[in-house]
């Protein structure tokens, strides 16, 4: 019998490499409202946490601040260009589909991530992915967003999984699958999940 009944994916930056492009997708949109937002701000700020969340922090921090929901009102530009930017070629991690595909079958999954559905489904059916996970839980589907555990908890109701690996990359995620009482899977980059992974799974690596 698996040590675990399901494999509960983060999106970007674990399934694909899409972070560079949110960020500057963020910044073009926000730029014409007078609003910086620079890399090095969102990779060590913004990364695994709800995309209104951040903008409460970049509003609290301009001068003088400003109300988060003029800035969330700019969400379907960035939505669209994102689309638009990732819809042709995306950045999947190189060998994704053997992987998946040798998991499909062995183990329940699903992608459980902050960003909103409409940003993660239409790049799954283009790289013809979405069949392989039971469920999506996305930003919305809970009141409460990770670090909290409930997009977790969710994710193993809806596959009704007791056990469950946690494969994350961001602090907010790490938190969110361990308080939701899951062993968790930190990952550096997209191209090493499949590497850390499989080793986990044939018990070579300890998560954490």
């Amino acid at each position: 019998m698996p040590e675990f009944e399901a494999i509960l994916f983060d999106f970007d930056g674990v399934i694909i490499d899409s972070e560079p492009v949110h960020c500057a997708c963020w910044a073009e949109v926000l730029a014409p409202l007078g609003v910086t937002l620079d890399w090095e701000f969102y990779r060590d700020r913004c990364i695994g946490i709800d995309d209104r969340e951040m903008l409460r922090m970049m509003a609290a921090r301009s001068d003088p601040p400003r109300d988060w929901e003029g800035l969330w009102a700019q969400y379907p530009v960035k939505r669209d260009l994102f689309r638009d930017r990732m819809i042709g070629a995306p950045p999947f991690l190189p060998g994704l589909v053997e992987l998946l595909e040798g998991l499909d079958g062995r183990y329940k999954m699903a992608i459980v991530s902050s960003s909103a559905r409409s940003e993660i489904s239409p790049l799954l059916e283009a790289g013809g992915l979405l069949r392989y996970f039971g469920t999506l839980v996305c930003a919305g589907d809970t009141h409460r967003h990770k670090p909290a555990p409930d997009p977790y908890l969710l994710a193993a109701q809806r596959l009704q999984a007791r056990t469950a690996l946690v494969v994350e990359d961001s602090e907010a995620g790490i938190a969110s699958g361990r308080a939701a009482g899951f062993e968790v899977l930190a990952v550096p980059r997209p191209a090493d999940v499949p590497d850390l992974l499989l080793r986990r799974l044939s018990r070579g690596l300890p998560a954490s």
